[in-house]
């Protein structure tokens, strides 16, 4: 497995390579500063599994970084790490396109269980910001729940999805890979609260996507 970590205090990027490296020896690790270094990093290693991006540093950050990221390697998932635990801050980087959102005061068997998470295709979330964010986002939304957290690349995969095309299919017509495209119907039918395909695809013509 390769991952990239990317904070501007290398303190914490140390200390979360070494956890990252001691479950699994096999595991490297690599190291930036800030978002650019991180970016380039991600061009040259190509088969990248993962990367952890702060939420807070300086110069490109937040959803801004995410969204980066997501433009030069749309089929790299994002984790993003913080010290913010604001149901705000949440909504904003994962509607931006991250996978993960990891507070720092997580426990180290909890940043290792969302990477195990997110590189299956799911979302991790910490429970109790996903519930605080559900309930932002429903009061926020009340003619169409759950859709304002779509991103747009996860907008194009529903479109994808109600027309019935398989994951393969949506990977070919958006040239995505396949993984990216699970990943995205993973988020798709927890944001609109179903089950399956036929479900979400439903979803979507009510909501006149």
């Amino acid at each position: 497995m390769k991952l990239l970590v990317v904070d501007d205090h290398p303190l914490f990027r140390d200390g979360l390579a070494a956890l990252l490296r001691q479950a699994n020896p096999d595991t490297q690790v690599f190291q930036a500063s800030d978002s650019e270094a991180g970016m380039e990093m991600a061009q040259a290693a190509g088969d990248l599994d993962a990367v952890f991006v702060d939420l807070m540093m300086p110069g490109l950050a937040g959803e801004a970084a995410v969204k980066e990221f997501a433009r030069r390697r749309p089929e790299l998932p994002v984790i993003v790490l913080s010290s913010s635990e604001n149901p705000s801050d949440v909504k904003r980087v994962l509607k931006a396109g991250a996978l993960g959102y990891i507070p720092k005061s997580a426990s180290p068997q909890t940043v290792l269980s969302a990477l195990q998470l997110v590189l299956t295709g799911n979302i991790y979330v910490p429970p109790l910001l996903a519930r605080a964010a559900d309930a932002t986002a429903t009061e926020q939304s009340k003619v169409a729940p759950g859709l304002s957290t779509l991103t747009e690349r996860q907008v194009e995969v529903l479109k994808q999805l109600r027309d019935g095309h398989s994951n393969k299919e949506i990977s070919n017509r958006l040239g995505i890979a396949e993984k990216t495209v699970k990943a995205h119907v993973a988020a798709i039918f927890r944001a609109l609260n179903v089950v399956n395909r036929t479900q979400a695809a439903n979803a979507a013509r009510e909501l006149q996507i």
